[in-house]
């Protein structure tokens, strides 16, 4: 399974961005492996339409099996995430990376749908 976290670092121990669409990356976990990568957000600072969207597709393409965040995603980027199968939980946003990881493990976040 591949669990993509918004971040505002490259680490475990990196603060959660609390933004979907806007996050600065994206950490990648696959469970399978237990490899973290990263996928780069900053593009979405020049768009003023369509972030969520386009975030959305990454991570299609990322593979993901679930996304964790804090606030949520808009009306679109929840469409195009929920009929690729990808779930999203939020709640997230005061946590490191690995906190969000644990406290989803745990079920404490919040399904979004």
């Amino acid at each position: 399974m591949k669990i993509v976290f918004t971040a505002k670092g490259e680490t475990w121990d990196s603060p959660m961005d609390p933004r979907f669409g806007r996050a600065e990356m994206f950490l990648v976990y696959d469970e399978k492996s237990d490899k973290l990568e990263v996928i780069d957000n900053s593009d979405s600072k020049e768009m003023e339409h369509g972030v969520g969207g386009k975030s959305s597709k990454k991570m299609i393409n990322a593979g993901a099996n679930v996304v964790i965040t804090d606030n949520g995603a808009g009306e679109k980027a929840l469409k195009i995430l929920k009929a690729s199968g990808i779930d999203f939980y939020i709640g997230a946003g005061d946590m490191s990376v690995k906190e969000a990881y644990e406290a989803y493990k745990q079920n404490k976040l919040q399904k979004q749908w």
